[in-house]
This record gives structure tokens, C-alpha cells and sequence, in this order.
């Protein structure tokens, strides 16, 4: 990182996790860290997750401030700002984004889905109870959870508060939305 400079922005994203580009327009952080609250959606571009919503999404600091990207993703969470000042072990200078993008979990297909379970990290969801494809197919069509922890998903309109792109290329991905 050579040629950043100290007071550059640093954004920290999963590659299913879209920052709302309208805060990206004007963006100034005015704290040590920034966390885009996010909308999560599972199976489909269009079944929210309203229990994981907001998802404490995109990440953000100067240069200056990156200590390390496993310490953004690890330390740098919305819940320290609920700890007593006392709790100087807790990382409390954080902003919050609200209607910070989008967190598009698993929007694949059965089979690929998964796979991905199957070298997951987690070897309890390995087992076909969870990665088997037809499993996994009869959980998107009643639309619950991957790891049935009782969460149900609700299906919304596709409407102007969704990623421009997704508004534009409804056709292209017409398998990953739910009528």
C-alpha cells in the first residue's frame, strides 16, 4: 500500500455485501471507523432476512487508522457502542451508516449453495441435513433458514430501494427473483 496515503479510505466488503453508493457520493467519516447497516436477503434478491437485518456490512477508516482487516472485521462492531465507557477494551468510536446497502446471502443456486456448505468452515453443516441440494431447495421454496435456527424470510417488492444495477437487469436475474 505504497501509494495510499494516510487520511485514503480503506473499505472492507464481502463480496455479497453492496455499500448504498448514494453515501459513497459525499462520504466523510467522522469517526475512527464507519459500518454500513445493511439489508440482508437470503436464497433471492428479494427475500429479506429480517432477522439479521441490519447486517453490520461494509467497513471503512482512514489509512492512518487501519490497524488490520481481521481487526475491522472482528473488533470494529455496532454493539461496542452499547458498553460502558468504562469498557476501554472495546473499539467505541465508530459511526453507523444506516441504509448502507445490501447483503445478498447465498442468492445461488441449490447445488451451489451447497458446495459452499461443504467446505464451509463450520463441519456441522457439512452433513446432508444441511448441504444436501434437495434440502436445500425445499428451505428456499418456504423460504426459512439455511441452518434452522426457526427464522422465516419475507418476500418484498423489488422496488427503488435496491441497487440501481438489480432495478436495471430485473430480466438477467429473473432466476433470483421471487414473484
Amino acid at each position: 500500500m505504497d501509494n495510499v496515503d494516510p487520511d485514503d479510505y480503506i473499505f472492507f466488503s464481502d463480496p455479497d455485501e453492496i455499500p448504498n453508493p448514494n453515501l459513497l457520493k459525499k462520504f466523510k467519516l467522522q469517526k475512527k471507523y464507519g459500518i454500513f447497516l445493511q439489508r440482508y436477503y437470503s436464497y433471492q434478491f428479494n427475500l429479506l432476512n429480517k432477522f439479521e437485518t441490519p447486517w453490520e456490512g461494509t467497513k471503512v477508516c482512514k489509512k492512518k487508522n487501519l490497524e488490520s482487516i481481521q481487526f475491522m472485521r472482528q473488533k470494529v462492531r455496532a454493539k461496542n457502542l452499547r458498553y460502558n465507557f468504562l469498557r476501554f477494551d472495546k473499539e467505541k468510536n465508530i459511526q453507523l451508516f444506516k441504509n448502507g446497502g445490501w447483503h445478498f446471502n447465498n442468492v445461488m443456486s441449490p447445488i451451489k449453495i451447497s458446495k459452499k456448505l461443504k467446505t464451509y468452515a463450520h463441519n456441522e453443516y457439512k452433513d446432508n441435513k444441511f448441504s444436501s441440494p434437495k434440502v436445500i431447495k425445499k428451505k428456499i421454496q418456504n423460504k426459512i433458514d439455511l441452518f434452522e435456527r426457526g427464522e422465516r424470510y419475507q418476500l418484498v417488492k423489488i422496488n427503488k430501494s435496491f441497487p440501481e444495477y438489480l432495478l436495471k437487469n430485473k430480466k438477467k436475474f429473473k432466476k433470483f427473483i421471487r414473484v
